[in-house]
């Protein structure tokens, strides 16, 4: 079996100049390797050509035979490494806590250990005759969060 690690050090070989990022990379038992990029701006498909070609220039079909994707990280999917959250800071995300509470904000701060959420909520002041808008921040550490998620919008 193709070890998970050595795939990843060679995606991260073609991946150190450039401005994507790594994001998985799984190897099942009957050898299906599945490599998971990312970038900012998205990615590619050129560029997840050209790492597959790189991959499997640097792995040997005599040695063991592979089954080999390489592709984005996939819009709408959990984040699944810090990079993402740091490339999503300013955009609306969906995030739940391992307890199960759904929380749904701007991502406005992101670091290695947690990231904060401006959450909008409608309340009522005390004598007010009509709800208001308030925006509370709420930090969660990493771990903490069961899945966040980009939140596409079609307004």
């Amino acid at each position: 079996m193709i070890a998970q690690e050595t795939v990843a050090q060679i995606a991260r070989q073609w991946l150190a100049d450039k401005d994507y990022f790594l994001v998985e990379v799984s190897v099942s038992t009957d050898n299906r390797i599945q490599v998971e990029i990312d970038h900012k701006e998205g990615v590619w498909i050129d560029d997840c050509v050209a790492l597959s070609r790189y991959i499997e220039d640097h792995l040997s079909r005599e040695q063991e035979d592979y089954e080999l994707e390489v592709g984005s990280a996939g819009i709408g999917q959990p984040f699944k490494v810090v990079q993402q959250y740091y490339n999503h800071v300013g955009q609306d995300v969906e995030l739940m806590t391992s307890d199960g509470h759904k929380y749904c904000g701007t991502l406005t701060h992101a670091d290695e250990s947690q990231c904060t959420l401006t959450i909008v909520r409608k309340m009522k002041p005390e004598g007010a005759k009509r709800p208001v808008n308030l925006q509370e921040e709420q930090t969660f550490p990493y771990t903490e969060i069961k899945y966040t998620k980009y939140l596409i919008s079609f307004k």
